[in-house]
């Protein structure tokens, strides 16, 4: 394998995997850049990023800038003469003159198929959207948002089961070696970068917290879907008396009534379509619990109207 001079920029767990592939391959990881810390906790501290923890775990060069538009931002990263820089989740905008610095330029893990769901929130969007596949993609880093040709793909199904959390932690798992395998086609020459088609594209918007709250209005399904997709953040979740409730499993139910109301004394709740079966909740300040235990704490009735 040929050993690259790299720079790897990500900030969060889904980029942790791709940077210790990296690193155990043995490619000489020049700098990581990452975002600066964040408050975070009871204390709001300032806590690293996963990446920053990483890779000072593994004694790495660390830069948190808040930016790279200033001018001695760019010089310095052109200064590290990387043979590429590698780019996952990293939330900051690269400039033009960061994405030509590198010999074999700027390498990014997208977690879709491009072109569907190019953005900020590929995941969730293909699960709410009822996708029955998506997948990760090597991109060849353009200025425009996920334009890029794509160099290498894998796709994974979605099922009836699969939750962000679930589908976040697959996509990582394979996109991780996939951007190794990239890396050596790329030195050696023999990658093909494959232009993306006009034809498919989506583009996932960054999940907004009113998207959270449940609609009984909806099907069965769809919610069944939300509740998945937002799982564990930002949580899916209804009022009852105005105490809010976050869900985060439920299972989809034939039955019927009008919408928000408790049919049984299992959590099963009529929707616009169909039911949902509540299986897992969280009230505000507490765990998240299963129904039975949820219950005990928290009688809810049949007939009870939830919003």
């Amino acid at each position: 394998m040929t050993k690259l001079r790299l720079v790897f920029m990500g900030t969060p767990d889904f980029a942790v995997p791709t940077l210790r592939a990296l690193y155990d391959a043995g490619h000489e990881i020049a700098m990581v850049y990452t975002q600066p810390p964040r408050p975070a906790g009871r204390g709001q501290k300032p806590r690293p990023s996963p990446v920053q923890a990483f890779a000072e775990s593994r004694g790495l060069p660390v830069r948190t800038p808040a930016s790279l538009k200033s001018e001695e931002d760019r010089e310095a990263f052109a200064a590290l003469g990387a043979d590429a820089a590698v780019v996952v989740a990293y939330g900051l905008i690269l400039p033009k003159p960061v994405l030509a610095a590198p010999r074999l330029g700027c390498l990014n893990l997208h977690a879709s198929l491009l072109p569907r769901w190019r953005g900020a929130a590929p995941l969730q969007r293909a699960i709410m959207s009822g996708d029955s596949e998506t997948g990760v993609a090597v991109m060849q880093m353009e200025a425009g948002l996920d334009t890029g040709p794509v160099l290498a793909s894998r796709r994974v199904p979605i099922d009836d089961a699969t939750t962000a959390t679930s589908l976040h932690d697959r996509l990582a798992a394979i996109g991780a070696p996939l951007m190794v395998e990239t890396l050596e086609s790329l030195a050696a020459g023999t990658a093909v970068a494959t232009p993306q088609p006009e034809d498919g594209v989506t583009y996932a918007a960054k999940i907004d917290k009113a998207e959270a709250r449940i609609d009984w209005q909806r099907s069965a399904a769809e919610l069944d879907r939300q509740i998945r997709a937002l799982n564990p953040f930002p949580g899916a979740w209804f009022e009852i008396d105005g105490r809010r409730i976050k869900v985060h499993a439920a299972t989809v139910i034939e039955a019927g009534g009008k919408p928000g109301e408790v049919l049984d004394d299992r959590l099963t709740v009529a929707c616009g379509e169909g039911a949902l079966r509540l299986t897992r909740l969280q009230r505000q300040g507490k765990g998240a619990v299963d129904a039975d235990a949820f219950l005990r704490g928290f009688a809810v009735s049949q007939g009870t109207i939830v919003r």
